[in-house]
């Protein structure tokens, strides 16, 4: 009976213990500083080209079919050159990402965030801008805008005012002022983010990925 008992106990401890050391394996605990390290590690692993993530084979897309459970929500562009599970070495199930030209948010984008804090208790969410950004470009020289990409470019339009006010590139600047836009957006987006963020179980930030090196850039 006794030796049961200690082979149950054995076997459990070890399960967890697999459980827990799966690389990438997204878990409901994982606080917002963890979740912005494994970002910015996983980051650094692409920089140097140095990627060991193994959560794309056919066992990993097993094991997550049935429920998902992502760390971090991650904001970005629809460029082709920043796809966020590769600039951050993640694997499938890993990220839950909002991607919209220009990386802005509309109603669907925040309730799509809103989802991920509120039910798949997500406590991080990084916006992530970039180098040279199409939508940006396109904003700052203005003109007519056929279909659909108007929308975009007003909504990129205020941060070019705050960017108006600083030297240096114009583009670049307003890259940086239109993640802080989005930063201050989701921080208010009431009731849920809003809630969360103002009592510190929610963490919202700004970065910018950089098309040349790699590298991603944590912003004020």
């Amino acid at each position: 009976m006794k030796y049961r008992i200690y082979l149950t106990v054995l076997l459990s401890f070890a399960a967890s213990a697999a459980f827990c050391s799966s690389p990438g394996h997204g878990q409901t605990s994982v606080g917002w500083d963890t979740a912005r390290l494994k970002l910015m590690s996983g980051n650094k692993r692409f920089v140097e080209s140095r990627m060991r993530h193994s959560g794309h084979t056919a066992r990993r897309r097993i094991e997550i079919a049935k429920g998902q459970h992502p760390f971090a929500v991650v904001v970005c562009c629809s460029d082709s050159r920043v796809p966020p599970e590769i600039l951050f070495d993640q694997g499938l199930g890993d990220l839950f990402v909002i991607r919209l030209a220009g990386n802005i948010v509309d109603d669907a984008a925040i309730g799509s965030i809103e989802y991920a804090v509120e039910h798949l208790n997500v406590s991080y969410v990084m916006v992530l801008g970039h180098e040279r950004c199409g939508a940006v470009e396109a904003t700052v020289k203005g003109g007519h805008y056929p279909g659909c990409v108007g929308t975009l470019a007003k909504a990129i339009r205020p941060a070019m005012i705050d960017a108006a006010r600083q030297s240096g590139d114009f583009v670049e600047n307003t890259v940086r002022a239109n993640v802080a836009l989005v930063v201050r957006t989701l921080r208010s987006a009431g009731p849920i983010l809003e809630e969360r963020f103002r009592n510190g179980l929610l963490s919202i930030e700004g970065a910018r990925y950089d098309l040349d090196d790699g590298t991603v850039e944590m912003l004020p």
